[in-house]
C-alpha cells in the first residue's frame, strides 16, 4: 500500500497538468487562510473569546470558517451563505416543479443553472447573516455600538468576504483537483487543530493519561467507522435485456446500481445546523428587549439551547429527521425506474415501473435508517464525550471528522482517476 502511494505521489509529481492542478489547490487555500487573518476593528478578543466558548453552535461555525470567527476575520462568515443558498434552492425544488425538473431532469446544463441560481441567492445571504452577526455581537459586548456607515461599510466587507471565498472555491472545482467549497471547509477545520493541539499542552494533567489514551483509541475507531460508513453501499443487481439489431447483439449484460448508506453526506447535519442556530440568535436578540414577559420568554429559551443534552437531543433528532428529507429529495425512485425502463434494463425477479421504483424505495427506506443513527450519533459525539470524560479541550469533532474524512476520500478518488488516465 505504501509502494503505492509512492508510486502515485511520483505520478502526480511528474506530470505537469495534475502538479499544476495540485499547487493550484495549495495556492487558494493559502489566500483562504491569509484572509482568514483580517480582522475587522473595534473587537474586544476576551470577550469574543467567552461568548463562542460558551456557545455550541457558534463554535462549530468558527471551526468551519476556519477561525475567522474567533478573530472576526473579514471572512468571518467561511462558505456559510453559499451553503444557506445551496439548501434553501434545494428545498425549493420540493415546491416548485419547474426547479425539480432543471435539477434532476435536464442533465448537466440544468444543474449549472440550477447552481447559479444559488450563487444569485448568497449574495442576499451574506448580506443578512453579516448584519444579524454583527448585530448579535454587539448585544453581547464583543464589538461597541456602530454607527449607520460604520455598521454599512462591515455589512458590506464582510458579505464581500464571503462571496470571495465561494469565487475561490469555484475557482478550485474548474482548475483544482476535488470540489472547492469542501476544501476551504477542510482547511478551516485543518486549520484549528494546532490551536486545539496546544491548549490541550496546557491544561495536560498526567493523571487523565489514561484517559487521553483511551481517547486515542477511539479517535481511530471512529475515524475507521466513519470510513467504513462513508464508503458502505447496498449493490442491487440489474440485468441489460438483450436486442438484436441488424447483425449485433446488444445488451444481456449484468451490472448493479450502488446505493449508498449514507445517501445525505453531511448535508443533515448543516441543516440541522442551520435550523437550532436561527432561533437561538432570535432568543438572544429579543432577550434584550423592554417587554417583560417577551425578555423571560426569550431567556428561557436561549437558555434551555445552551443546555448541552437539551442541544444535543434536538440536534440528534433534527439530523435523524433531515437525513430522510434530504435523501427523499436526492434519490427518485421513479426516475430511476423510468430510467431503467428507457434503457432497457430490469431488476431480476421485479417487475419494470412501478413495481420498481417500489422495491427501490422500500430498500432505500430501510438502508437510510442506518444512515441516519449514523449521523445523528456522529453529531452529538462531542457532546457525549464531554458528559462522560469531563474533559472540554478535547473532543472529536463528529462533524469535523466526517467532513474532513469525506473530503479526503474524495481528493484521493479524484487525483486516482487522473493518474489512472494518464497510465493508459
Amino acid at each position: 500500500m505504501f509502494e503505492t502511494f509512492i508510486r502515485k505521489l511520483k505520478m502526480v509529481l511528474a506530470d505537469e497538468v495534475l502538479r499544476r492542478r495540485v499547487l493550484f489547490v495549495l495556492g487558494a487555500l493559502v489566500v483562504f487562510r491569509i484572509l482568514a487573518a483580517i480582522p475587522i476593528p473595534s473587537i474586544d478578543a476576551s470577550a469574543l473569546a467567552a461568548f463562542l466558548a460558551g456557545n455550541q453552535f457558534f463554535g462549530l461555525l468558527n471551526i468551519f470558517s476556519g477561525g475567522g470567527l474567533s478573530n472576526l476575520s473579514i471572512v468571518m462568515l467561511g462558505v456559510g451563505p453559499y451553503i444557506t443558498a445551496a439548501i434553501v434552492m434545494q428545498l425549493m425544488t420540493v415546491l416548485s416543479p419547474r426547479l425539480k425538473a432543471m435539477y434532476q431532469e435536464e442533465g448537466d446544463a440544468g444543474r449549472m443553472r440550477f447552481m447559479q441560481y444559488s450563487r444569485y441567492l448568497t449574495l442576499p445571504m451574506a448580506v443578512f447573516q453579516a448584519f444579524a452577526f454583527l448585530l448579535l455581537l454587539r448585544q453581547n459586548g464583543v464589538i461597541p455600538p456602530l454607527d449607520l456607515f460604520t455598521t454599512l461599510t462591515n455589512v458590506l466587507v464582510i458579505a464581500a468576504g464571503s462571496m470571495l471565498l465561494m469565487w475561490i472555491g469555484e475557482l478550485i472545482t474548474e482548475f483544482g483537483v476535488g470540489n472547492g467549497v469542501s476544501l476551504i471547509i477542510f482547511a478551516g477545520i485543518v486549520a484549528v487543530i494546532p490551536t486545539q493541539l496546544a491548549q490541550l499542552a496546557f491544561t495536560f494533567e498526567i493523571s487523565q493519561l489514561p484517559t487521553y489514551i483511551a481517547f486515542a483509541a477511539m479517535a481511530v475507531v471512529i475515524t475507521a467507522g466513519v470510513v467504513y460508513i462513508a464508503e458502505a453501499e447496498r449493490p442491487i443487481p440489474v440485468t441489460y435485456a438483450r436486442r438484436v439489431r441488424g447483425q449485433r447483439v446488444l445488451g444481456g449484460i449484468s451490472t448493479y446500481l450502488p446505493i449508498r448508506v449514507n445517501q445525505a453526506g453531511v448535508m443533515p447535519i448543516i441543516f440541522a445546523l442551520s435550523l437550532l442556530l436561527f432561533p437561538q440568535m432570535v432568543a438572544t436578540f429579543l432577550a434584550g428587549a423592554d417587554i417583560a414577559y417577551l425578555s423571560r420568554g426569550a431567556g428561557a429559551v436561549a437558555n434551555a439551547l445552551n443546555s448541552q443534552w437539551v442541544y444535543g437531543a434536538l440536534y440528534f433528532g433534527l439530523v435523524f429527521v433531515f437525513t430522510y428529507f434530504y435523501t427523499a429529495i436526492t434519490f427518485e425512485p421513479n426516475q430511476i425506474a423510468k430510467n431503467l425502463q428507457k434503457n432497457g434494463a430490469f431488476i431480476p425477479g421485479v417487475r419494470p415501473g412501478g413495481t420498481t421504483a417500489e422495491y427501490l424505495g422500500n430498500i432505500i427506506t430501510r438502508i437510510t435508517l442506518v444512515g441516519a443513527l449514523f449521523l445523528g450519533c456522529i453529531a452529538v459525539l462531542p457532546i457525549i464525550l464531554q458528559g462522560v470524560t469531563g474533559i472540554t479541550t478535547v473532543t472529536i469533532g463528529g462533524t469535523a471528522l466526517l467532513i474532513v474524512v469525506s473530503v479526503v476520500l474524495d481528493v484521493v478518488k479524484k487525483i486516482d482517476a487522473q493518474t489512472s488516465i494518464r497510465e493508459y
